[in-house]
Parts: C-alpha cells; sequence; structure tokens
C-alpha cells in the first residue's frame, strides 16, 4: 500500500502502537522490528483517511451528539487521548446537519448491527478535503472510556445529563438485562 496508511496492532486500544506511515518515511520497518512493537506477529494495515475526527455516543439505540475531537499531537494517539489538553472536544461539532445526521444514523446502525445494549461511541474519520465528504467508520467502541477526558460523559452532559445520572442509568440498564 502506497503511504500514507495506519499500522495498528490487533490486540491494542487507545491508540497504544498505532503509526502512521507518510510518504517519505523510512519508519515501517524500524517500527515492526522495534522492541516497543511487543503486539504479536500480525498488525492491521488500513487506509490513512484525511480530514477530521468525529465520535457519537449511542444510548439506549440513540445517538447522542457528534463531537469533533482536535488533537494537540499529530494525530489523536494516547497522549492525546488521556493527558489532560491533549486535545479539544467541540459539541456540537461544527459540521453540516446532513453530516451530523448521516454520523448519528450510522453510530446508531452500528451500534444495533453489532447487538450492543447500553452505551457504545462509534469513531469515524470525516474526510472533507477539497472534492470529497466522506465519512469512514473506524471503529465502535463497545465499552467506551468513563474518565474526567472521556467522550461519552460529555456528550451526556451536553444533553442534560450529569455524570452521576449516566453511571446510574448505565448501572441500572445493566441490572435490567433488557
Amino acid at each position: 500500500m502506497e503511504p500514507p496508511y495506519v499500522v495498528k496492532p490487533l490486540n491494542e486500544g487507545s491508540s497504544v502502537g498505532v503509526y502512521i506511515i507518510r510518504k517519505g518515511d523510512n519508519r515501517p520497518p524500524s517500527v515492526l522490528a522495534s522492541p516497543k512493537w511487543n503486539f504479536g506477529d500480525e498488525v492491521m494495515i488500513e487506509e490513512y483517511v484525511p480530514g477530521r475526527e468525529l465520535t457519537v455516543a449511542v444510548m439506549n439505540d440513540r445517538g447522542l451528539a457528534v463531537t469533533e475531537i482536535v488533537p494537540k499531537t499529530s494525530f489523536y494517539d494516547y497522549d492525546a487521548k488521556y493527558a489532560p489538553g491533549g486535545s479539544e472536544h467541540v459539541v456540537p461539532a461544527k459540521i453540516s446537519d446532513v453530516t451530523r445526521l448521516e454520523a448519528m444514523a450510522l453510530a446508531e446502525r452500528a451500534h444495533a448491527a453489532l447487538g450492543c445494549r447500553g452505551v457504545s461511541r462509534t469513531d469515524f474519520r470525516y474526510d472533507d478535503t477539497v472534492g470529497r465528504n466522506r465519512l469512514i467508520v473506524l471503529e465502535v467502541n463497545t465499552q467506551p472510556g468513563m474518565t474526567s477526558t472521556s467522550l461519552v460523559p460529555e456528550q451526556a452532559a451536553y444533553k442534560g445529563m450529569s455524570f452521576r445520572a449516566l453511571v446510574r442509568w448505565i448501572t441500572e440498564d445493566a441490572s435490567c438485562g433488557r
């Protein structure tokens, strides 16, 4: 695959071990040979999608909002996700209504197709570069984070739900076994 592309381990999360290989990089051999690369023999290689990082939390089978994630690093890596100030979260994302509705619908459909219950979060790349307007689903997080920098609590707060009410809803939903 011609660069740019993304190298990901199959058995990690939170962008641990993710590398973006760009045109002119000589990193692929050194990255994969590095002792730091301790993620097994198989990796996933995927197209690098330019554009913006978006996410939608789905709660009770309905999308809450679309957040744009603006990392302070070169991409939304571990530090951008968990370090205070590592990224800016724009809720609601400054996107067209058409794109917002498409992202919400795709997240809801992915949640249902995977048989998710409770809360999930679907991550997207929104390629709005010149001449393009495509929304790419990256992944569905079936156990999204609940830290002070996490996206689901922010979207719930945007919809008027406190962190305490969110945790209570998740707990009650899990115990009812719907």
